[in-house]
């Protein structure tokens, strides 16, 4: 069957032959070799190339339905009425072209004239025609030369075809997006030129895009009421208020405004600023002298502070005896401002945020923990507090009150945050020595008392003493119980220094030295007497010394002495307890004749002729301050000191058991310094002749009383100064 006709294609032009079906090829070549006659000969010279190889679309072909391909093409190679002639064979599909003249002038052109044939053969074209139309398009025939003839596939793109694509593409992508970013970039510059660069904060207020007079006037709504409100300062933990008025603060408004700067030209920043902001701060007026006073103020007065350690405190308790309440104090780090310029620069630079100002502290850490102070005051403190402490005594119960042991507590922390309980035994014990103070006995030695002209031994008494620190030992636990709160007293028994069986065994039965002085006056007798009485009856054992200023204590107005001269005579400046060193020379005296040996002394700066020349003590100063004086017993046996203040004299006696007889010898006097002279110098004047100076020399030779032999011999110099000449 053959198709319709087709425009003309480059894929419909003949066809080399070696592209025919095999079938067609002798058919043709037969149909080739069939139309070589003379006509034909002599028809070819005389065409054209030009008509000759002018392709004009042959009429269309329609394919039949009936003999295959190869029996057509042999039927339309002989016509009827032809003589020997076929006309050319088509290879099935190709398209025949046709000369552009008259169909008589391509028949003569080819040798072939066929009018009968010609028209049986349009009349059998036109039925083919007709009948195709109603013709199936993918009839198996068609669907088969459709298949024997593919279109040509595709020319594949190699990779260097397709890299020139993507770069021209993407030059193309970026050019578009430059050329649309400067038209924006353009755009945004012209719109926001003269104003606030966009983002821009001042103080944490929002002025970017604004004009500047919008900019000026919002800042001046919103920082002017700050101006006057007090500024928050952080300074570590404590919060304070600074006044700016009060403080040398203020506001430049015009350089305020110039710290915003102006628009940015850079591409990038004006990008960013769509998503960031810029604090600008403010310009601040400031009297330096006044701020770092007002800074220095607060720091002093509220920031800076100590390191508190935790512990626990105690309110009293209204209406209670000795009640209180413990409440714990939590540890907090100590913290000192110690940059004061860096403190102003930050006030001068932040006291307009809202969040306030926050300075810089040098911070003491602390080492207790809170969990530590809490442990310790649920755990001691409470339970040490909330009932008194029954403390029995010997025959007496005295209380210890809540408040008395909250004051004697002491908090410490220790390692790992931990806070310690210490009680001091001190604080405790002055809150109950009065209550329990009738429960010691100091004791007493046995004494020498001299009723009438003999001795007799007053008898011993023992000492009972509190031990505190045995008494408090178990305190801890009785304070930590609810009831049964009882803590015994511990005592201390001593017996005396001298028994009463000692002081009978001692051998005091006889008086081994005595010695009296007079011209006793005035206040000085109230003051020898008292000293007198602090003497009498004392005990001095085998090897031990006997001590003045021990035994006569502080010479005060407490203790019965009064003011008077300093020296015996009234002469010298008043002071209490002035003229004893007549006593004192007098005990010297009585002991340098029982044969005790000197423990010390010192001689008066002057002589006075009272006392025997390079015999005499003294026991005060001119400026009141005491002097020593002691005497050592060096006899087997003891001793005891009766001292009597008798009108105008002073007499000391000692007892004891002879063993010595004491002989002394006085040297010759040695001249010293000449006297001065004085004009006045008392009230009223009492004029005087004065004395020189002098030393002299003393020797004391003690003997065996049962032998008679030497026992030792002991010399002391004396030297004395000189007396002035006073002159009314």
């Amino acid at each position: 069957m053959r198709e319709r006709a087709e425009a003309p294609t480059a894929s419909n032009v003949e066809q080399p032959a070696a592209e025919q079906p095999a079938a067609e090829q002798p058919a043709a070549e037969a149909a080739t070799n069939g139309s070589a006659g003379p006509e034909s000969t002599a028809a070819g010279p005389e065409a054209s190339p030009d008509a000759a190889n002018e392709a004009v679309a042959a009429e269309p072909t329609v394919a039949e339905p009936g003999p295959p391909p190869g029996e057509e093409i042999a039927a339309a190679g002989a016509l009827p009425g032809e003589a020997g002639a076929e006309p050319p064979v088509q290879a099935e599909g190709d398209v025949v072209a046709a000369p552009s003249g008259s169909e008589d002038e391509v028949g003569a052109a080819q040798g072939v004239s066929w009018p009968d044939e010609r028209a049986a053969a349009e009349a059998e074209t036109a039925a083919v025609e007709e009948s195709a139309v109603t013709t199936d398009l993918f009839a198996d025939d068609l669907l088969g030369e459709l298949l024997e003839n593919p279109a040509p596939p595709p020319v594949p793109e190699t990779p260097a075809k397709k890299l020139r694509k993507g770069v021209a593409r993407t030059m193309m992508i970026i050019g578009l997006a430059l050329g649309l970013f400067v038209v924006l970039y353009a755009v945004d510059l012209l719109a926001s030129a003269g104003d606030v660069p966009r983002g821009v904060t001042v103080a944490g207020i929002d002025v970017g895009g604004m004009t500047h007079a919008e900019a000026e006037a919002k800042l001046r709504r919103e920082l002017e009421p700050r101006l006057t409100r007090p500024v928050v300062v952080h300074g570590g933990d404590v919060q304070a208020e600074l006044v700016p008025s009060k403080s040398g603060l203020g506001l430049d408004w015009p350089n305020t405004l110039g710290l915003a700067g102006h628009q940015p030209l850079s591409p990038i920043t004006r990008i960013m600023s769509f998503f960031s902001s810029r604090e600008v701060g403010v310009a601040t007026r400031t009297d330096p002298p006044q701020i770092s006073q007002a800074v220095r103020e607060l720091a002093d007065g509220k920031l800076n502070h100590a390191a508190t350690e935790g512990a626990v405190g105690f309110m009293p308790l209204q209406g209670s005896d000795g009640g209180v309440t413990p409440y714990p104090i939590l540890p907090r780090q100590g913290q000192q401002l110690t940059d004061l310029d860096g403190a102003v620069r930050a006030v001068t630079e932040h006291w307009l945020d809202r969040g306030g100002v926050t300075l810089p502290m040098a911070v003491a850490p602390v080492r207790a923990t809170a969990a530590g102070v809490e442990a310790v005051f649920r755990q001691i403190v409470v339970p040490a507090v909330a009932k008194p402490v029954v403390v029995h005594g010997q025959g007496k119960d005295v209380p210890l009150k809540p408040d008395a042991i909250a004051a004697s507590f002491q908090f410490a922390p220790v390692e790992g945050g931990a806070v310690e309980v210490r009680i001091d035994q001190g604080k405790l014990q002055a809150a109950l020595k009065d209550g329990l103070a009738s429960t010691e006995t100091d004791g007493q030695d046995a004494q020498i008392v001299f009723a009438g002209d003999q001795p007799a031994v007053e008898p011993s008494e023992d000492a009972r003493k509190i031990n505190w620190e045995k008494t408090f030992l178990p305190l801890i636990d009785v304070l930590k119980k609810a009831d049964g709160r009882d803590l015994p007293v511990a005592y201390n028994a001593s017996k005396p220094s001298v028994t009463t069986e000692a002081a009978g065994a001692l051998g005091i039965k006889e008086v081994i030295g005595e010695f009296t002085t007079g011209g006793l006056t005035g206040p000085a007798t109230t003051n020898n007497r008292t000293l007198a009485d602090r003497v009498s009856g004392t005990i001095v054992k085998p090897g031990e010394t006997f001590s003045l200023g021990g035994r006569s204590g502080p010479r005060t107005a407490d203790n019965g002495y009064v003011p008077a001269p300093a020296n015996e005579d009234g002469t010298g400046t008043t002071v209490v307890g002035g003229g004893v060193s007549q006593l004192a020379s007098t005990l010297y005296n009585a002991g340098y004749l029982a044969g005790l040996a000197d423990g010390g002394h010192l001689e008066h700066d002057t002589y006075l002729d009272r006392y025997p020349v390079g015999r005499d003590a003294k026991a005060i100063n001119a400026d009141g301050s005491p002097v020593e004086l002691k005497l050592t017993n060096d006899a087997p046996t003891g001793i005891a000191l009766q001292a009597v203040v008798s009108g105008d004299s002073v007499t000391v006696r000692i007892w004891g058991t002879r063993h010595y007889r004491v002989e002394g010898a006085t040297g010759g006097q040695t001249p010293g310094d000449p006297p001065p002279v004085q004009f006045g110098g008392t009230t009223p004047c009492q004029p005087s002749i004065g004395t020189p100076g002098f030393s002299v020399t003393d020797t004391r030779v003690l003997y065996d009383v049962t032998s008679g032999a030497e026992v030792r011999r002991t010399s002391h110099t004396a030297t004395y100064g000189p007396h002035p000449t006073i002159l009314c």
